[in-house]
């Protein structure tokens, strides 16, 4: 058994919406430096529980400890302060920013600058940028294209910046949700190994996909979710040829193929 302490550990949490039980006392562990994957079907509670770990969304019950320290009553204009990053479904980059000044938002946001951010001649001269940018673009592979508009760039390398901005904030935790949602395979690749090559600096990632074999490729350790309750838990081909996850989210497909 492991004795280093959880970066994030989430002990009997629910979350209801009136008769809802969207999320019904869940309770895992994310160690550092690991690559932890989410599955299940759609409605199953997996959007629901980033919502809560990013206390968006209030519990109904239930206790959360970042670090060994008390965090489900932070409020979520603390949590990125706590060192918790997410990245959503759909990409939410601003389309009249610079890919520069898309990053520089997420450094802003970690160091609670907001009212501080530089304005055109400071950005125009390099000057009020924070060193994360810098290093957020170097680890996402994004040079050359610092100075690119969100619609002068592809579906994945967008995506890459989504990725780098949350690094900006220098996450203990980052949460991805369906990170390579529409991509093709190529795009699917570099993002694993962007992903792979985070988790070598030792950054604690919770991945929300619906592409099994990227959770396969890119995943320590996975939790199977349905009906907001976890069905399953571990590596992610013992998770994949658990009866109950097969029956509930793979599908007679996945499992004629296995």
């Amino acid at each position: 058994m492991s004795t280093q302490v959880p970066v994030l550990e989430v002990r009997d949490v629910a979350v209801h919406f009136g008769g809802v039980k969207a999320v019904d006392g869940l309770s895992l562990k994310l160690l550092p430096g690991r690559i932890y994957g989410i599955i299940g079907p759609n409605g199953s509670g997996k959007s629901t529980l980033l919502g809560a770990l990013t206390r968006l969304t209030p519990l109904t019950r239930g206790e959360m400890y970042f670090d060994d320290v008390e965090y489900h009553r932070v409020p979520a204009s603390e949590v990125a302060r706590r060192r918790v990053a997410r990245t959503f479904q759909t990409v939410r980059l601003l389309p009249d920013l610079t890919v520069r000044d898309n990053i520089q938002l997420g450094a802003d946001a970690r160091s609670g600058a907001s009212e501080e951010r530089p304005g055109f001649f400071d950005r125009l001269f390099g000057r009020g940028r924070s060193p994360a940018v810098a290093d957020a673009i170097a680890r996402t592979q994004l040079q050359g294209f610092e100075e690119h508009y969100p619609s002068e760039m592809s579906y994945g390398t967008q995506r890459r910046v989504e990725i780098a901005r949350a690094i900006a904030m220098d996450p203990r935790l980052l949460l991805l949700d369906e990170p390579t949602a529409g991509m093709n395979q190529k795009e699917r690749a570099e993002i694993s190994g962007l992903l792979r090559s985070l988790r070598s600096e030792g950054l604690c990632q919770l991945l929300v996909e619906h592409d099994v074999q990227m959770m396969i490729d890119t995943c320590d350790y996975v939790f199977a979710m349905n009906y907001g309750r976890l069905i399953a838990e571990g590596t992610p081909e013992a998770v994949v040829q658990n009866p109950q996850v097969q029956e509930a989210y793979l599908g007679k497909k996945w499992r004629e193929h296995a």
